[in-house]
């Protein structure tokens, strides 16, 4: 997540770069000067912004005009000002000088727009000054009312004939490419849409559109050959469209109509498995389709074992990193690059590995996928046949597969940029309606704050791209939720217009019920458009009581230490010895700094655990009353929620350093295996025993490792894979991460890489795992997990030993009939609650029962209402009032989870990693 900025540098440095620079021209007058050159492709610092008005960013108050055509026809402008509407649409011109359009050529708008456009000005002293224009604003005004209801891409009627549909307002000319042969369009003038119906043999042909139009980023009128944005099916390498129609019944796999998915767990209580598709099995050697959608299908795979394990245990959903058509990686096996080194053979701090995957990794089968290409039509990598229809086939057994095996399908959607812009090859919607799909700067050059060519979901056809996309994998592929990337680069209007459509979506009319399927992703606020300077963005503030949830960076830093982006990685956190365990860096300061910060840390992992809410009130470390958002986090407010919900806690997830190697970095280099594996639980409980969502990384339970990798979206199968054998390791001593993103960290890699200590065995490996599960077995058979509301969360859970004589290292929860104690110092630990000295409280019976006997040592003085627990973990006590007359703990909510029958949390479960 924080490290989007960073990915794909690498596969993506060809991208068209805007010209950007200054230009003035000289035009007819009494006396004439030589002519200037005129403005450079892509500069344009004016804006139409509607029929009536221009924004000219160091343009003077006086006449204007607009030049089309060939120079000679023009539109004249007289100096003016924005209506509050405007100002309130486009916050971030206010102060630019205004131009309204002269009455008598506001009908020369839809000409104009179809070809060369230039602003131009007399100054006072007798010069002219053009600029280029951009004008989404105009074609939002002129089309996109009745436009946005248009049927796009492929569409078939009844009769089985197909009508194909592009939006291409600005094009001069529009025609279909149709297995080699060229078919005109027509082009209705009302909402810029070029159709044409074909025959019931154009079934399966492949296509693409032949655009003429006017390119500003090269200046000049050009005839590009593009695909169709509302692709529904594409050749390899995604070369051609091909017209399909998704309802097709040969593309439905056996059982897809009757598919009966696992019961829709509510948002507030999902636990996600974030998952990348060929991580999953490129290396489970019990994988008949390593690499591919259908390694979901293979039931006794390593991988889907341990999946059924998680979900057995109150996993309820897996998170699919890109699956879309993405631009950056060869679709035919043929074509992918190697490794060719045996980079077993290396030491575990080497840096050959690295060397030997970067001189491959430009034209290998992997990329975390967030280059997209083609956003409705599954990438044809993961596909056993990219050329075809088999990716869309496979695509809906993988879903059927993970269903099956009691999971939910999250798909990771990234609508706020494209793999590129302009004229590359890799640009599909800037080539048909140049200037439009990306979001411009004030001079014309495309925004990049996104790491890539930004979208602009703010304008109409846009933001209709982003809704029709998700509604299509939501109809056509049964995807039970989406993670937006980057989602504070969308309108907060533009997400809602997706919700809304989804709970429009009917079990009777579209086969899928949308208001079960859940929405969440990166409300961070940063570039171009933050704190609203160009719309109220889809951010953390914004998005609170929407029943849209954001991730919480807050607890994320609290319990791992420090921040992403330190220049030492050793700085420590509550799960990583800060203060009561400390490592030898000199960046965290003296102990009575450690102390401090260790303090603050609680209080943020505290506001955390009740799901962010703003409004929560607690005593802080410090012994005032204070509510969530008073805390402080780098400036912002640590709780921003309005409810459970809104805000998705996590430990870690693909971006940065995995949980392990985190740990790694920052736990003392002398701290054992065991220990590592205790910490690693312990960081993850402060998000599993949240209220509101939760997100793991596959493998965080397994303590999984990049070797330290920071970024890995391109380090290749080599640093990545899941082992789900433990035999395998964990994947960490693969070598020194890839120099373009970790070189600066070597130092401190090296001599870890090299301690044979800190590679796991099967030991440490099975017992992190179960000690998860565990802790997934207790969220979900206990209701108080799953509050609902913030005065809920205020009434039933609490932090009893909370403020100035808080221990360093420790929180203690109160929550329902439970007392979580979370312990993450080097020593036991005894909490007195003093409140519930006498009231019958034991360690909970899954953690009693469970595979960690250290845990299970945990125990409860009632005299005192002291709870003791072991170092380094989290110990869950229940009041035995709540526990009947035997050892078996309360059913699963109705929602669906599967119970777990009495001494079940004994062992290993079946599907465990290991386990045969």
């Amino acid at each position: 997540m924080s490290s989007t900025t960073r990915r794909f540098r690498r596969r993506l440095a060809a991208a068209v770069a805007l010209v950007l620079g200054t230009a003035t021209l000289l035009v007819s007058s009494p006396q004439q000067p030589a002519q200037a050159a005129p403005p450079p492709p892509g500069k344009a610092l004016a804006q139409w912004i509607d029929r009536d008005t221009v924004i000219w960013k160091g343009a003077e108050h006086a006449a204007a005009q607009l030049e089309f055509g060939a120079g000679d026809t023009r539109i004249r402008l007289a100096p003016g000002s924005l209506t509050p509407a405007e100002r309130a649409a486009y916050p971030h011109l206010a102060s630019y000088p205004a131009f309204i359009v002269d009455p008598r050529d506001r009908g020369l708008a839809p000409t104009a727009l179809r070809g060369k456009l230039l602003a131009a000005q007399r100054t006072a002293d007798g010069r002219r000054t053009t600029t280029g224009v951009q004008i989404p604003g105009v074609l939002d005004d002129l089309y996109g009312a009745p436009a946005q209801h248009a049927a796009l891409g492929p569409v078939f009627g009844r009769d089985g004939r197909p009508t194909l549909s592009v939006w291409a307002p600005t094009a001069r000319t529009v025609a279909l490419e149709l297995d080699g042969r060229t078919v005109p369009m027509r082009r209705d003038d009302r909402t810029g849409v070029w159709r044409v119906q074909g025959a019931r043999d154009w079934t399966g042909k492949p296509y693409r559109y032949l655009v003429t139009v006017w390119a500003p980023s090269v200046g000049k009128t050009v005839t590009n050959k593009v695909t169709d944005p509302y692709s529904t099916a594409l050749t390899a390498d995604s070369a051609r469209s091909l017209i399909t129609d998704l309802d097709d019944p040969k593309l439905a796999p056996d059982g897809w109509s009757r598919l009966t998915k696992p019961a829709a767990v509510p948002l507030r209580r999902a636990r996600i498995q974030e998952l990348h598709l060929r991580d999953f099995s490129v290396e489970d050697r019990t994988s008949r389709h390593p690499g591919q959608y259908l390694a979901f299908t293979d039931r006794r795979s390593d991988g889907m074992r341990h999946l059924r394990s998680l979900a057995r245990s109150g996993t309820s959903y897996v998170h699919l990193l890109p699956a879309f058509d993405f631009a950056t990686t060869p679709e035919r096996r043929a074509d992918q690059s190697r490794p060719g080194c045996d980079l077993a053979s290396y030491a575990p701090d080497s840096d050959r590995q690295q060397d030997c995957v970067g001189k491959t990794a430009a034209r290998d089968a992997y990329n975390w996928g967030y280059d997209p290409l083609h956003y409705t039509v599954p990438e044809g990598s993961y596909a056993s046949d990219p050329e075809g229809t088999a990716r869309t086939v496979e695509f809906r057994r993988m879903v059927q597969g993970l269903n099956r095996t009691g999971l939910r399908a999250v798909m990771d959607v990234v609508y706020n940029h494209t793999a590129a812009d302009g004229q590359d090859p890799h640009s599909v919607l800037d080539r048909i309606v140049p200037g439009y799909y990306q979001r411009l700067l004030d001079d014309g050059g495309v925004a990049t704050s996104t790491c890539c060519s930004g979208t602009a979901p703010e304008h109409t056809m846009m933001g209709k791209l982003v809704v029709d996309s998700v509604v299509t994998w939501a109809k056509e592929y049964k995807v039970d939720g989406f993670r937006f990337d980057l989602m504070g680069h969308h309108p907060k209007a533009n997400i809602l217009a997706v919700r809304k459509a989804l709970d429009a979506l009917t079990p009777e009319k579209d086969g899928v019920d949308g208001r079960k399927i859940i929405l969440y992703g990166e409300g961070w606020n940063f570039g171009e458009a933050a704190n609203d300077a160009r719309f109220v963005q889809a951010t953390q503030r914004n998005m609170a009581g929407t029943g849209i949830a954001t991730f919480s960076d807050r607890a994320r830093d609290a319990v791992r230490g420090g921040g992403p982006f330190d220049a030492d990685p050793r700085i420590q956190g509550f799960a990583s010895g800060l203060y009561t365990d400390p490592n030898s860096s000199p960046g965290n300061g003296t102990p009575a700094e450690q102390r401090a910060r260790l303090l603050h840390y609680q209080d943020l992992l505290k506001v955390g655990l009740t799901g962010n809410l703003a409004d929560y009130t607690f005593t802080d470390t410090t012994g005032r009353r204070v509510k969530g958002s008073q805390v402080d986090y780098n400036g912002a407010p640590a709780g921003y929620a309005a409810a459970p919900g809104d805000a998705l806690a996590y430990a870690d997830a693909h971006d940065n350093e995995t949980l392990y190697d985190a740990l790694a970095y920052k736990l003392p280099p002398h701290t054992g295996a065991a220990d590592r594996g205790r910490m690693q639980v312990l960081a993850l409980a402060t998000a599993a025993l949240s209220q509101g969502p939760a997100l793991s990384q596959a493998g965080s339970d397994l303590l999984r490792s990049k070797s330290l990798d920071r970024n890995s979206f391109d380090s290749g199968d080599w640093f990545n894979a899941l082992h789900w054998n433990c035999a395998d390791g964990n994947g960490f001593g693969r070598g020194l991460p890839p120099a373009a993103d970790n070189k600066d960290k070597w130092p401190y890699a090296r001599p870890l890489l090299a301690d044979p200590a800190l590679r796991p065995g099967c030991a440490t490996l099975h017992s992190t795992s179960a000690a998860y599960r565990d802790l997934l077995r207790i969220h979900a058979t206990e209701p108080a997990f799953g509050l609902s509301s913030t005065a809920a969360v205020q009434s039933q859970l609490s932090f009893p030993l909370s403020g100035k004589d808080e221990t360093p290292g420790v929180i203690t929860m109160r929550l329902g009939n439970l007392v979580v104690v979370l312990n993450a110092t080097p020593a036991p630990q005894h909490q007195t609650v003093r409140d519930l000295a006498g009231a019958p409280y034991a360690l909970h019976p899954v953690q009693a029962r469970g595979t960690d006997r250290t845990t299970a040592t945990a125990s409860y003085a009632p005299a005192s209402g002291t709870f003791t627990v072991p170092a380094r973990t989290v110990a869950v006590f229940r009041r035995s009032a709540a526990l009947g007359l035997g050892p078996t703990f309360s059913a699963f909510p109705p929602w669906g989870f599967v119970a777990v029958a009495p001494g079940g949390g004994r062992g290993p479960l079946r599907g465990a990693v290991g386990v045969r």
